[in-house]
């Protein structure tokens, strides 16, 4: 792969630092000081658009401070705060993560890659941004928005997953990494999106696309611009119908199967039994309810 010269790499350093403060979002959790509050925003972005993480993430550290109080709490009472946000198995995931780091790193989220990575629901990404915001360690961010960044402004080419991890950390400075990688996911999410603004971007003179042209190297890069499926009649959403539904009280079976499909009694058992093997509703009897309710 070719990849730029050391001396881009600085200029392109220097550029970003210098427009941190244009591209900087006011978000609620960036330099928190807290890694539980850092850890939750992490899960919650994942796949959900940053405008819609606000308010429920604002609600679920205010109900759930410490990863003691989310563990002690019942899975119902997360699956209720995660209202919005769909693609519930993360809320789980994130319960049984609360779990682990009340049983095995006493209480406290912990700092080093390697133990993040142990955590339900915590991959790469998730593991190095919590290493990296919340306790200031060394390691690159790369998620969709960066993949652009690295892949348009970096090396003017397209990235397999592998090659912009390994530009990621070759652009990585010495020194504030949490601050670089921060105003890369700013530049990514607010410039060098899948439309970019190409015109207004404060990196633009130091962008390698920018400067030699070609075709767009981003989609197909790092794993970015892959299209989600329709939500309109799909399993998610029917699934999102189901424990909405079950917020509100414990339902009959054939209660859900109205709010699936009522034309398709057969797809209604299937996506119920679904989400009866995720962990995130029980039946008892002819009655289902959100795990952990009483």
């Amino acid at each position: 792969m070719a990849t730029s010269g050391r001396n881009d790499h600085a200029a392109f350093r220097r550029v970003l630092r210098r427009n941190a403060t244009q591209l900087a979002r006011d978000l609620p959790w960036i330099e928190h000081a807290d890694p539980w509050a850092v850890l939750v925003s992490e899960v919650m972005l994942q796949q959900t658009q940053t405008s819609r993480v606000i308010a429920p993430w604002t609600k679920f550290v205010n109900a759930f401070p410490t990863p003691t109080s989310c563990a002690n709490a019942p899975l119902s009472e997360v699956l209720r705060l995660w209202s919005g946000l769909g693609y519930h198995r993360r809320a789980k995931a994130l319960h049984d993560a609360a779990t682990m780091i009340r049983d095995v790193f006493d209480g406290a989220v912990p700092g080093a890659v390697v133990d993040l990575r142990r955590l339900p629901g915590v991959g790469e990404y998730t593991a190095n941004a919590v290493a990296s915001f919340a306790f200031g360690q060394s390691v690159a961010v790369v998620d969709t928005n960066v993949g652009r960044v690295l892949a348009r402004a970096i090396a003017n080419q397209t990235l397999s997953v592998g090659d912009a991890r390994s530009t990621a950390n070759e652009l990585l400075p010495r020194k504030d990494a949490a601050s670089f990688n921060q105003s890369m996911l700013d530049l990514g999410a607010q410039y060098c999106t899948s439309t970019p603004r190409c015109q207004s971007c404060p990196v633009a003179r130091v962008c390698q696309w920018n400067r030699e042209g070609g075709p767009d190297p981003a989609p197909r890069s790092a794993g970015v611009s892959r299209p989600q499926p329709r939500f309109q009649g799909s399993d998610r959403q029917a699934r999102g119908r189901v424990l909405a539904a079950l917020r509100e009280r414990p339902r009959s079976v054939q209660h859900l199967v109205t709010c699936v499909d009522d034309n398709d009694p057969q797809r209604s058992a299937t996506l119920v039994a679904a989400l009866i093997a995720d962990g995130l509703i029980e039946k008892h009897g002819q009655r289902v309810r959100l795990s952990g309710d009483e």
